[in-house]
């Protein structure tokens, strides 16, 4: 049995270009399962940097401390900061802390780094600040 164009609901001056009338129904629903694949994609982004923002501590935390303390993290060097806004022409992002990583380079890198837990960088970062605090609290007292 052949499939000809008047079995086919659709007329062929009614395809989109380059659809045959035997493949136009196919062609239909790889279209609906492909938006329906992006909107699921979008709507899960926008749910994502919320959820990750809180896991990581947004609330103590704004965006950019938790980026510099992500930083720090990831390449083991506590004067990284995440510069915003980010120079158009400058290095690209973690090119300046790559040589302080203690990853393991090579075609699939392997971090070295401990696994952040639970509003983690909020420790860090107020473990940080202390440090900081009592550094200068003993220059300034000698």
């Amino acid at each position: 049995m052949s499939t000809t164009p008047e079995t086919i609901d659709e007329k062929p001056e009614d395809l989109p270009p380059g659809t045959t009338p035997y493949y136009a129904r196919m062609h239909k629903w790889i279209k609906r399962a492909v938006l329906v694949c992006l909107v699921a994609l979008v709507i899960e982004g926008a749910f994502t940097l919320p959820f990750m923002a809180v896991y990581y501590g947004y609330p103590t935390l704004s965006l950019t401390e938790i980026c510099s303390e992500l930083l720090k993290v990831r390449y083991s060097d506590d004067e990284l900061e995440c510069k915003v806004p980010y120079p158009a022409f400058g290095p690209p992002e973690g090119a300046e802390g790559k040589d302080t990583a203690r990853d393991e380079w090579g075609i699939q890198p392997v971090p070295r780094y401990e696994r952040i837990g639970f509003r983690e960088l909020v420790r860090n970062h107020e473990e940080r600040e202390a440090r900081r605090a009592a550094e200068q609290q003993e220059a300034g007292n000698p």
